[in-house]
């Protein structure tokens, strides 16, 4: 009997269950009022100070910024990615300008906000039955030329978004990864009172 890796232990919205990163994803487009409410949904994440740090830049599939898009990915993920409706390359700026200041500080948290702007992105998209995928395999360095990124900004991630599709669309080697998996448990990240973890070195 197979064991369902998405069970959870606690009574959680069944979104944060169903939402996982296919690699197999179908030919159907995406329209620009839908791809904007996912934009809609990470605009409303929290942020330090207000802050906002995020920036979405993307390419949807056959228009003319696409192919330079794909040219980023490395060329394992260049073989699934190529079939999503979007590609969405995540930004953060490095600095704010607090209200009443004259010159920008250090924004420590600028990564841990455009992650919570592409979370909200991602469980948006789930609602309305697409699914993304977080890239890591791609060149920043390149991104930030091509996209034309300034200094003062930090390349994040890429996303592929688009309709799930047929595992059988997808090459051989992806298929024993194109399921959904599971998480470790909450015991192994929550501490009351001090940090006492079981991967602490010396224990």
């Amino acid at each position: 009997m197979t064991i369902d890796p998405r069970i959870p232990d606690h009574d959680i919205h069944p979104i944060f269950l169903q939402r996982w990163s296919p690699r197999a994803f179908s030919s159907d487009a995406i329209d620009e009022a839908t791809l904007f409410r996912l934009f809609e949904a990470a605009r409303w994440a929290p942020s330090g100070n207000n802050s906002q740090p995020w920036r979405f830049i993307y390419a949807t599939r056959d228009t003319e910024q696409w192919p330079l898009f794909i040219e980023l990915l490395n060329e394992k993920n260049r073989l699934w990615a190529s079939k999503a409706a979007a590609l969405i390359v995540l930004v953060s700026k490095t600095t704010n300008l607090r209200k009443g200041a004259s010159e920008p500080t250090p924004l420590r948290n600028h990564s841990l906000d455009a992650g919570a702007a592409w979370a909200n992105f991602a469980l948006q998209a789930e609602f309305l039955g697409w699914k993304t995928h977080a890239i890591g395999g791609f060149d920043r360095e390149k991104a930030r030329e091509q996209l034309r990124v300034p200094a003062g900004y930090q390349v994040e991630l890429a996303i592929a978004l688009g309709k799930q599709g047929d595992i059988a669309q997808l090459d051989a080697e992806f298929h024993e990864r194109e399921k959904p998996n599971s998480r470790n448990p909450i015991s192994s990240f929550i501490a009351e009172g001090v940090f006492h973890f079981s991967d602490e070195v010396g224990h």
